[in-house]
């Protein structure tokens, strides 16, 4: 399946495809749900979304990384974390510019960004997202929230435009990818509560929390004792409330991609949404456990998104797989 979406793609010099199989496979282990919906996309376009994928996965990867930095270099964790982002952000720099570099998630992406000519501000203001986890640790009030997710969420949505084509001029659906990541993202901050807060972060605004009479030590006391709170569970409620609000922000974006396009991401979006159903499901325990979607459901979603695919492939034709930007 690989070597048929890279030959689709038409990437056929072997360190770049090595560098696009490499982010494929971050893709496949860590992004399940996002993995399912990008198979449903012509294999030609897949390589991308691997690469953005890949790159993002990879800074994240720094931000919560354990331990000392692979480079060996003294300082606290956060400084060495932070160098880390810096020589990322410098390896970026090189790649988008068009010199060699050897990280293959940098190689995939400076790829994919030349070919469909996506805006280099993107990477940088999720770098910038991204270097704020290593000293913010919470957010006064939604808004707060939203200026940090505008680098960590709401560009990966408009990097993904280019890729997935668009029936509209792209400018009119940017708002919306940009409010599908930051859908996307909220889903994740209610899933990893427990897990977050591990590592000494807290994505729920504190004024939600403090209107349920919620702060950290509750949230701690939670974690550890296994027990659950209804002033906990009542604060989640209302950030999931928070959260499908953004979903039908979004949701007229979708029918503004592409034809051939649509079925993967409203596969992502139903099953990016179920996650709040099984949050609700599993007793707002997201303090204990991570919730997850049955697989049957998964697979539900994903053959309605095939017989989609199949029917938008019947009666439209999706643009080359080589943009017109990188022509």
């Amino acid at each position: 399946m690989t070597a048929r979406e890279l030959n689709a793609a038409g990437i056929t010099e072997p360190r770049l495809r090595a560098a696009y199989t490499h982010c494929r496979r971050l893709n496949a282990r860590h992004g399940r749900t996002y993995f399912l919906a990008t198979r449903l996309l012509p294999p030609g376009r897949r390589p991308a979304v691997h690469a953005l994928y890949g790159f993002a996965r990879w800074a994240d990867d720094i931000v919560d990384a354990q331990g000392a930095d692979p480079g060996g270099r003294a300082g606290t964790e956060a400084e060495r974390r932070a160098a880390a982002l810096d020589r990322l952000r410098d390896d970026l720099a090189r790649g988008l510019a068009g010199e060699g570099v050897a990280a293959p998630v940098v190689v995939a992406l400076a790829d994919t960004s030349r070919r469909y000519a996506i805006d280099h501000r993107h990477f940088a203001d999720f770098l910038t997202a991204m270097r704020s986890d290593l000293t913010v640790t919470e957010y006064a009030g939604y808004d707060e929230l939203r200026a940090y997710m505008h680098g960590s969420a709401a560009v990966i949505g408009l990097q993904m435009l280019p890729v997935l084509g668009t029936v509209v001029p792209r400018e009119e659906a940017a708002p919306y990818a940009a409010e599908l990541g930051v859908a996307f993202q909220l889903t994740n901050f209610l899933r990893d509560v427990g897990e977050d807060l591990d590592r000494g972060r807290i994505y729920v605004p504190q004024d939600l929390l403090a209107a349920h009479a919620v702060d950290r030590d509750l949230l701690w006391r939670c974690r550890h004792t296994g027990r659950t709170d209804h002033r906990v569970t009542a604060a989640l409620r209302e950030f999931a409330a928070l959260t499908r609000a953004a979903y039908r922000r979004a949701a007229p974006g979708v029918p503004m991609l592409h034809p051939v396009a649509r079925p993967c991401i409203r596969t992502a979006f139903v099953l990016y949404g179920d996650i709040l159903d099984a949050v609700a499901a599993d007793g707002w325990a997201v303090l204990h456990r991570r919730a997850a979607v049955p697989r049957r459901r998964r697979a539900l979603v994903a053959a309605d998104g095939l017989l989609r695919l199949t029917a938008a492939r019947l009666t439209t034709r999706h643009p080359t797989t080589r943009p017109k930007e990188a022509v």
